[in-house]
């Protein structure tokens, strides 16, 4: 027989390292293992150099989290341990983040974190600690296949769902991985919390990235590149100087205030070209993209991608940012890598962001695997459109 965790062993003796971040949902995860009778071990990760944000709202891995998750521990009986990976965080997440914006990206540091420091440095870990199972607080699901392995899923409640962050999941370390909280609500997290006795219960959730504090990206690039923010120019479309620019880590696809343009009609960061130091801007419709050039794409649905693609392209939904619902589209090899062409465009898509793939556009749809957006741009049947349009109109 199987306990919760899919595995056939007694809860007492498997080993379950849990991340603690502070926060309610990794807590409860925590509590709920351990009242399941599981050999519970928790785990917080220092981060960083937390002291600007040890007291601020919305930031997680701070000072204030890493004491949180140590009372917790407590509260519940298990051990706890804090481990420094400052240094290794700052380097595979807080360097490429300013690498990223410096190159024209509008990057997504939680999907680095996650494939480069939690499911794989923190795996590693665990296992030394001779854990057979990593437990989170994600709000996603991870269920048994009927063909063997493990599929990850949306989370029940669509509000909270973060399958947008973890599409750099692999095959082995799904296997490794559960998430006990993908079928419930917050609110249903919140009061097992206050049923557990977790001072946490009603502790604010983390919103910004742990690292910028302030929320003002281009401060903290600066800091750490310096030299970073090289003024250049404001261009339209057609290439036609505008204004100036202090730089162009101050800016991202679809951005419309802090421009600078005394314009007659509403204008957006329609892409930024680094390598000419260019902001280029242009009318919200020259935002919609349909096809999508990817990197670092990483499959987990059934089969190898090659072979899915071999004979045609393959229906999936996917999401550009994690905000927006995801959408109809087509994924097809193309120059040696893989592309994605929209059904219906998209607005604001920007090069660094994740770009991922679902079964279905709707409920709990499996995660079929994701990529970096590499580049944007109509499709070509919109293209010849518009510009048909255009010469109608002269």
């Amino acid at each position: 027989m199987l306990n919760s965790l899919d595995l056939k062993r007694r809860p007492q003796d498997t080993r379950v390292v849990v991340a603690m971040s502070g926060g309610v949902d990794s807590s409860v995860t925590a509590a709920l293992l351990k009242a399941e009778g599981y050999d519970v071990v928790g785990v917080t990760l220092q981060l960083y150099d937390h002291g600007a944000a040890a007291h601020r709202k919305g930031a997680c891995c701070a000072g204030q989290d890493i004491y949180d998750a140590r009372s917790v521990a407590e509260r519940v009986g298990i051990p706890h341990y804090v481990l420094d990976y400052e240094s290794r965080f700052k380097e595979a997440v807080i360097d490429r983040f300013a690498e990223s914006y410096m190159h024209g990206e509008t990057p997504v540091p939680c999907v680095e974190c996650n494939m480069s420091i939690k499911f794989h440095d923190l795996l590693i870990t665990a296992r030394e600690l001779g854990a057979e199972v990593l437990a989170t607080g994600h709000y996603v699901a991870s269920r048994m296949l009927p063909e063997g392995g493990r599929g990850l899923f949306r989370a029940r409640e669509e509000e909270r769902d973060q399958s947008y962050f973890l599409f750099g999941t692999t095959r082995e370390q799904l296997n490794v991985l559960r998430f006990p909280l993908g079928e419930r609500t917050k609110a249903e997290t919140r009061e097992l919390a206050r049923q557990f006795g977790l001072a946490v219960a009603d502790k604010h959730d983390s919103q910004d990235i742990c690292f910028v504090p302030s929320g003002h990206y281009a401060e903290v690039i600066e800091r750490l590149k310096p030299g970073a923010a090289e003024a250049g120019d404001i261009v339209d479309l057609d290439g036609k100087v505008l204004g100036a620019h202090p730089g162009i880590i101050h800016f991202t696809v679809g951005q419309r205030r802090g421009l600078g343009l005394a314009a007659g009609t509403l204008l957006y960061v329609v892409r930024l070209d680094a390598a000419r130091r260019r902001v280029v801007v242009g009318p919200r419709e020259a935002l919609r993209m349909s096809r999508i050039a990817l990197r670092d794409v990483n499959w987990i649905g059934d089969g190898a991608i090659d072979e899915v693609l071999a004979d045609d392209r393959r229906e999936v939904f996917v999401k550009v940012r994690s905000t927006r619902p995801p959408q109809a589209g087509w994924l097809r090899a193309a120059n040696g890598s893989y592309e994605v062409e929209l059904a219906d465009g998209e607005d604001g898509v920007s090069p660094g962001q994740a770009c991922v793939f679902y079964d279905a556009g709707e409920g709990q749809a499996r995660v079929l695997g994701g990529g970096f957006i590499k580049a944007a741009a109509a499709s070509m049947l919109r293209a010849r459109t518009g510009k048909a349009a255009a010469a109608a109109a002269t």
